[in-house]
């Protein structure tokens, strides 16, 4: 059985994971001109949602694994 502190801190690492991966999707952003350009517009509309997605549900499960008692 995982302790409250364990759990905290499981809550906390997934919180920033799921950060982290929210900021690598706005970096996906900083290249999408250049796949504009390409003509690759759909590939890098798919990788973003996808990394809000992930990062969303990262977020969500962290804050709540660290709000339960």
């Amino acid at each position: 059985m995982i302790d409250a502190e364990q759990r905290q801190e499981k809550g906390a690492s997934l919180m920033f994971i799921g950060l982290a991966v929210l900021v690598a999707g706005f970096l996906v952003l900083f290249y999408l001109p250049a796949g504009l350009r390409l003509g690759h517009q759909r590939g890098f509309e798919t990788l973003m949602g996808g990394l809000a997605v992930v990062g969303i549900v990262l977020l969500a499960t962290g804050w709540r694994m660290r709000r339960l008692k």
